[in-house]
This record gives structure tokens, sequence and C-alpha cells, in this order.
């Protein structure tokens, strides 16, 4: 059994804002149920509902030194499907609405850094290997390196450092080197990158391993078209990258027990799906009929894909095409979404904003997904996708590449495009609908695609591998 402190700045379900808290709510999970001692340390955010709250347990507190500054730090645990979580309690930089966006985003992470590392004393467990995500985290490897590595009870912590966006780097001016990172100045250049201080190339220069959520992704992020200027830090570091494909809660996921669908089914028993469809389409005020109905669901950013949505959109309405799209994001995508269903009210319809019911009645009840992404980590979005029966059209690219395969190949799960172009995005779209118009065909393809398997098993056992070679387990 392999001791394993999970660092996230969210995790399901006490913080959420993204994929990472869905990650470091699964994993840790999966990595238990194969036999390991995974436990995870986060903020304790004023937005924890109450009644998780009021099932934590008061543990200790402690001061933390935040450059010259010392901070309370309390430290609450709770127990959820077996994983025990530490919070990290400190009303001044966390008793605040919504979990980043502040001034001082640099001064609250360094203290959750540093206060991950001092909780250590305090617990009475300690890891064998701490893996840290994203720049939140990113000062735990510095700071065991500079201040802990040969610190009484801290010896042979082995640190990973998980990338799950690049380009969100936790960049800053170097006055913050002294002010608020407290790091002696003979190590400025383990943190100086381009004139700033970068936390996330700091983690690259001293986590023993970094990893990414996609194997296509740990090469992707050496090119500079996709590392957001820190590719010339990865590609020195690079004997120490490797990409694991992210997965989904099955359990919750699951079109035979999901009690939002109008109605259950399996891949035993498609039935389901297409009531599930027709109440969609009733529910969105869209015409009843055959054709296949798209779902779109992301944030209106550029990388997203959506200029190539924009470019062919109306061909694809014209083609015979419905769309269920949910999503919000800059106003210049938000106003093209509402324009096409106002000009289409039969045929499209565009819920600004982001409600977790409806995406998944959509995930469940379209035929397709479109997600035609400039760039994808991972994503979760298509494996959510297949689970429920809805065929993915992508992009290759990250994630994306890694787990759908097209139609036209072997063990076809979806349809997908290789260059960043509107007119090969709709060629798959095309594709797309002229299996839609087979119905056998497609009814394999469904069926297929429910078959694939993507639990976090599957991806526990890969990180099992990593934390067996760090530790020292055979």
């Amino acid at each position: 059994m392999i001791n394993i402190l999970y660092a996230a700045s969210e995790a399901v379900p006490y913080a959420a804002s993204g994929g990472l808290a869905d990650v470091a709510g699964s994993l840790p999970r999966a990595l238990n149920d194969a036999g390991q001692d995974c436990r995870v340390v986060l903020p304790l955010y004023k937005n924890v509902k109450p009644e998780l709250r009021s099932s934590l347990e008061f543990i200790t507190n402690f001061t933390v030194d935040v450059g010259w500054r010392r901070q309370y730090c309390g430290v609450f645990k709770g127990v959820i499907n077996g994983v025990t979580y530490y919070l990290l309690d400190n009303e001044y930089y966390f008793g605040r609405d919504g979990l980043y966006g502040f001034y001082d985003d640099c001064e609250r992470f360094v203290f959750l850094s540093r206060a991950i590392m001092e909780m250590l004393k305090h617990i009475g467990w300690k890891p064998e290997v701490i893996n840290c995500n994203d720049w939140q985290t990113a000062l735990v490897p510095v700071y065991y390196n500079v201040f802990y590595k040969y610190q009484y009870g801290y010896d042979n912590i082995k640190t990973v450092f998980t990338i799950h966006n690049i380009q969100y780097q936790g960049k800053y001016g170097m006055e913050v080197l002294n002010e608020v990172l407290g790091i002696p100045m003979y190590h400025t250049k383990l943190l100086e990158y381009d004139g700033c201080v970068n936390l996330m190339k700091g983690a690259f220069e001293c986590a023993d391993k970094i990893t990414t959520v996609s194997p296509s992704y740990a090469w992707e992020i050496l090119d500079p078209w996709y590392s957001h200027g820190l590719d010339r830090a990865l590609v020195n570091k690079q004997y120490k990258l490797c990409g694991f494909l992210n997965g989904i809660d099955v359990d919750t996921f699951n079109p035979e027990k999901d009690p939002l669908l109008t109605k259950n089914f399996s891949v035993k028993n498609l039935k389901g799906k297409a009531e599930c469809k027709k109440a969609l389409l009733n529910e969105l005020h869209l015409q009843e009929g055959d054709e296949p109905v798209i779902g779109i669901i992301t944030r209106f950013v550029s990388h997203k894909g959506i200029d190539l949505i924009k470019y062919v959109f109306e061909d694809m309405v014209n083609m015979g095409c419905k769309f269920a799209i949910l999503g919000s994001g800059e106003k210049i995508y938000e106003d093209f979404f509402k324009e096409m269903a106002w000009r289409h009210p039969d045929k499209v319809s565009a819920t600004i904003g982001f409600i977790p019911d409806l995406a998944r009645r959509i995930y469940s009840s379209a035929d397709m997904f479109l997600m035609p992404s400039q760039s994808e980590p991972c994503g979760l979005a298509q494996m959510i996708s297949l689970r429920y029966g809805t065929i993915p059209i992508v992009r290759e690219t990250g994630g994306l590449r890694d787990s759908i395969r097209d139609a036209g190949g072997e063990n076809g799960n979806g349809f997908t495009f290789k260059t960043y172009n509107a007119h090969d995005m709709f060629g798959a779209v095309r594709r797309a609908k002229e299996y839609y118009d087979n119905k056998p065909e497609w009814k394999n393809l469904v069926v297929a695609a429910m078959k694939n398997d993507y639990s976090w098993a599957v991806s526990a056992e890969l990180y099992m591998g990593l934390y067996r070679e760090l530790a020292g387990h055979e």
C-alpha cells in the first residue's frame, strides 16, 4: 500500500469550478478502491455547503509563513466514500465568494502550498507521494526541495505535478519572491522565466515527475503552438513527463440508473434513449422529427473551436441537423448562438449559462456531440457522451485524439477531423449524418460507443504504476 496525498485547489464534493474538481474527487477514490491510501487536501472555502461543513471534524491549527507574515491555518477532516479529505481553513484567504480571480491569488495559493507542507507535522500520517495539481499547488515541490527535504519526518517524499491546463501558469512580477513566496534569492532561478515569476515552471524544476491528463497532450505541450510559452522549460524536463488519460465517474454518469433521465436505458435496450430525445425536443421547443440532434455543451471561448462552428453553422442546419446548445462565455459567441436560435426557432435551442441537469439531459438525449477544440488537455464531455450513446464529433487533439476513434476505421466510436478548419469539421458532421441515416449501422455504432470503458479504474492503474516506481514499491 502506498500513502498518497492528492493536493488540489478544488475537489468534488466540497468545491468545484471545473474538471480539476472532478478528477480530485474521483481518482483518489479509485486509488483507494485498488488498495492504496490516497487522501485529498484542499482549501476550506466559504461556499462549501453547510451540510458538508457541519460534518467536518476539527483536527488542529498552526501558523504558516507567508513571506514576512505568519498566518493562522486550521485543519478540518471529512470522510466521503472512504476518502479522507483535509480542508485547510483561513477566513482571510478563503472566506470569500468564489474560488479564484482575486487580486491576491498569488498570496492565497502560496499560503495553501506552504500550509500543505506544514500540515504533515500535525496529522499523524506521512505520504510517500504528494501529487500536486496546476499552478495553485505548484509551489509544494518547490517548498519541499527548498525548506523541508532535510527536516525530520519529511525524508523520502516524492512529488508529482499534474498539468490540467498549461494556459494557466501562475505568472507574477519578480517582487513576489521576497514579499510573498519567501524564497531565498539564491533560489530565484527555480521560478524565474521570461522576466517574471512562473509558479508552474518552479514545479517543472522541482517535481520528481510531471504528468498531464492525456498522452497526446504530453507531447503537444512541447510544441510552442500548445504550450503558451512554457515549451522551452518543458523540453529540458521531458524526461520527467508522461500523460495518463483522465476517466469519468461511471456511477454518476450511468444511463441505467440516472434519475435525471426521462427514461433509463442500457446498451442492451436503447428504447429509452428515443424517449429521452423526444422529451428534450419538447423541453427545448424544437420541432419533433427524426433529424439528428447535435449537442454542444461548452465554454464559449475561441480555443473550444466556436469559430469553426460559426463559420458553417447555417450549412449544418440546412443539411438537416438540430442543435441543443448550452454554455456561456465571450459575448460575441453568446450573441451568435442567440441569433441562430432566433433565426431557426424550430431547429436551434441556445441556453446561456450552465444548468447541470439540462447538461445531463443533452448528453443523454442528443444523437451527436460536437467538440471541435483547438486544444483540449483531456476533455470529459466526449467520454460522458459515449457513456450515454451520444456519438462525439471531435478534432484530433489532446485527450480527444486519445479517446475517440473515427467510425471509418477499426473500433470506431465517433467521428474525427485533423486540421483546425471549418470545412474539415463540416465533412465530419456530414459523415456522421450519413451514418445516422443508415439506422442499422448507426445502432451498431451507438452500441460500440457505450461499451467503451473510460472509468477511473483504468487510469488509476497507470497512476499506481508511477507512484510505485517513485516510492520504490515493486
